[in-house]
């Protein structure tokens, strides 16, 4: 088995590849081979005995696509994408890099299949921007795609080729509709949700950070464990279970950002919560004010994806992964 992470030294990127060795095999199959792409160079995971390839590319460059899949990987995670703040403040950027690369990338594929029969596993990271405002809570699997950032807008046109691209035989894709990532490790990144993220993690080490919205506002969340387990799972699983809509919503837990709060006072006590100043921002607020509140995620659920059932639970999470489990 030779598996292709596009977007390999995000965050994301890493733990898949951390855990993907840890594991050792996809679909009941040994992994031999890791090819792992991205803008940066990526660090090889930690224990693999395979033999690892790292690619410094920009997917979203003409004949980019063609040099990662010529050694023909029988799985692709693509998880290369600007985040939503960015792509939303840089219009033709955002199209870029989030459309033109991944339709590059469907494009190679397809002409692979064509030369040879080649036909992978793509498990494509979608998100739940493709919804917008007007929104019920909670959110059934049915409910129509009416994105209203630029991001959410990249993200549902790539859900469309990758069903097209799909149904033709192409490839044999599955979109996985993230949640919100939380708590994100490392420094704050341009996503407008990066906050929900940084008045968990920066308090938890005795930093300030900065609340730019009310504490009423409600969003949708996993954990990067439950979010690599989405990934891994959308690998094994057999598609034909899936049928044809293949853009899945995954679980995850509403919570609003005051509940946030709470769950952070109840494990770190109340001196990390007076570490978050308030300072509102119009443009992040504008741009929440049409963020999915939470979904039911029937399907997927049915399917056998899985999430925290508590903002405790996601907390913890963080501080075993990230800090050693202990503050």
């Amino acid at each position: 088995m030779h598996i292709l992470v596009i977007g390999a030294a995000g965050m994301v990127g890493r733990k898949l590849a951390q855990r993907l060795t840890r594991d050792g095999e996809l679909q009941g199959r040994q992994i031999t081979a890791m090819t792992l792409a991205d803008v940066v160079a990526a660090d090889a995971p930690t224990g693999f005995n395979g033999k690892v390839t790292i690619e410094t590319v920009d997917l979203s460059e003409p004949a980019s696509a063609e040099r990662l899949i010529a050694s023909r990987p029988d799985v692709i995670f693509h998880l290369a994408a600007i985040v939503s703040g960015e792509a939303e403040l840089d219009f033709e950027k955002g199209y870029k890099i989030n459309l033109d690369g991944t339709r590059y990338l469907f494009e190679a594929i397809r002409l692979a299949h064509m030369a040879d029969g080649y036909c992978p596993r793509v498990v494509f990271t979608s998100s739940i921007a493709v919804v917008g405002a007007p929104l019920p809570y909670p959110i059934p699997d049915e409910f129509h795609t009416t994105p209203l950032t630029s991001y959410g807008t990249q993200k549902a046109i790539c859900e469309l080729l990758l069903s097209d691209y799909s149904r033709k035989g192409y490839f044999d894709g599955i979109g996985i509709r993230l949640p919100t990532i939380c708590i994100r490790p490392g420094k704050p990144n341009k996503a407008a949700s990066g906050f929900f993220s940084n008045i968990l993690r920066e308090p938890l080490v005795g930093q300030e950070a900065v609340l730019p919205v009310g504490e009423d506002v409600r969003h949708w969340h996993a954990s990067p464990r439950s979010a690599v387990g989405f990934l891994i799972h959308g690998a094994n699983i057999d598609l034909e279970t899936v049928g044809p809509r293949r853009n899945l919503s995954m679980p995850g837990l509403s919570a609003t950002v005051g509940e946030q709060i709470e769950a952070l006072r109840r494990v770190a006590g109340e001196k990390a919560v007076k570490l978050i100043r308030h300072e509102p921002d119009e443009m992040i607020m504008r741009i929440c004010a049409g963020w999915a509140p939470g979904f039911e995620a029937t399907r997927a659920r049915a399917l056998g994806f899985t999430a925290e059932n508590s903002f405790d639970e996601i907390i913890r999470v963080h501080i075993e992964d990230e800090l050693g489990g202990k503050l």
